[in-house]
């Protein structure tokens, strides 16, 4: 079942991003953290359910769903981040995201809103080694919006070509 997102209602104070390109992104939730992605990525928004899983494949490929007769793999991004896991909940849910040629669908925790973002809201990333699994290419900008923090993040970047080509296997 899809679950609609709506933007701020007319009349309401926007919200606006200079690290990162500035527009709109869908705000999701991972634990007690807060990302962003571009809501051009976004197809849709979809309450979670069990993917039929697919042996030999990476723990953060939960397996594919049939989308109205087209396979999508389901990543859970917490793992791929390595985040603590958490046990999936009513407000889990899968966001698809068109990367072009392929369609894949996240696992997070919750969907926030959609933020319009500005240049002056917008921070550089800080700049520090990565070390271990840390690897801060795939982030594009910090916004700070009032008490919020939303770490931007560009998702091909964070699957790289290697886990594509995984996911595109995975699709096939």
């Amino acid at each position: 079942m899809t679950e609609p997102f709506a933007a701020s209602p007319p009349g309401a104070p926007s919200r606006n991003v200079s690290a990162g390109p500035a527009g709109e992104y869908l705000s999701f939730r991972l634990g007690v953290e807060e990302y962003g992605i571009d809501i051009l990525r976004v197809q849709e928004i979809r309450s979670y359910e069990r993917p039929t899983r697919l042996a030999h494949s990476p723990d953060f490929i939960k397996g594919v769903i049939d989308l109205r007769g087209r396979i999508v793999p389901i990543l859970d991004l917490r793992m791929k981040l390595h985040c603590p896991e958490a046990s999936y909940t009513d407000f889990t849910v899968v966001i698809i995201l068109d990367l072009g040629s392929l369609l894949v669908g996240a696992v997070v925790d919750a969907v926030a809103d959609v933020v319009t973002l500005t240049p002056d809201l917008i921070k550089p990333v800080p700049q520090f080694e990565p070390q271990g699994h840390l690897d801060p290419a795939f982030i594009t900008g910090i916004a700070s919006l009032g008490e919020r923090m939303l770490v931007l993040m560009d998702i091909e970047a964070l699957l790289g070509s290697a886990d594509i080509g995984l996911v595109k296997a995975a699709a096939t």
